[in-house]
């Protein structure tokens, strides 16, 4: 028997945390996921503001109690002094994935000379991946367009569910070896 799937979306911004400004980032991911997954699956969202210690219990908390395969954040990336998102994630993970936000800087680079100052970065903790993107709506979907083609075989790898996605929205890539479990 299959386990569900279950993805954390965390927009961390301290305006939307105390209800001054809407959440945007969170139903943008929200609703690219939608449209790029085939599989049913449930999502645990959160707002946090821009505190480290509270991003890392919420990351702690989707990823070991909630059994996220996958969680997103959105916001907190950026070179300001309350822009701790980065820090956060790096302090609750496992391993580190370099390429995630190597590839979605340069793919940022293309719309916006600032996509220089995002420090993104994406990691594994236990069986979850957590990638952090921009807190822009647009920037979001054009960084999961480009990395979310290797996010189903990366929790794989890590002993996640297995995601399935709509190839007229985003193909996941699996080497061919790659076999779908019975």
């Amino acid at each position: 028997m299959s386990r569900p799937v279950t993805i954390g979306i965390v927009t961390v911004s301290d305006r939307a945390s105390r209800g001054e400004y809407e959440d945007l980032g969170g139903p943008a991911i929200r609703e690219w996921l939608d449209r790029a997954l085939t599989g049913e699956w449930n999502a645990e969202a959160r707002v946090v503001p821009d505190e480290q210690a509270g991003i890392e219990a919420v990351l702690r908390e989707l990823c070991d109690d909630s059994g996220c395969c996958l969680v997103v954040t959105t916001g907190g990336t950026g070179p300001a002094r309350r822009d701790v998102t980065p820090e956060a994630t790096e302090a609750v993970c496992d391993k580190i994935l370099d390429g995630f936000g190597e590839l979605m800087r340069s793919v940022s680079l293309k719309y916006v000379p600032t996509a220089i100052l995002s420090r993104q970065i994406a990691g594994i903790r236990g069986t979850s991946l957590i990638v952090n993107l921009p807190g822009k709506p647009s920037a979001i979907a054009d960084c999961l367009d480009a990395v979310f083609p290797a996010i189903p075989y990366c929790i794989d790898l890590i002993d996640g569910p297995y995601l399935t996605t709509d190839e007229n929205v985003i193909k996941a890539f699996r080497p061919k070896h790659a076999v779908k479990p019975a």
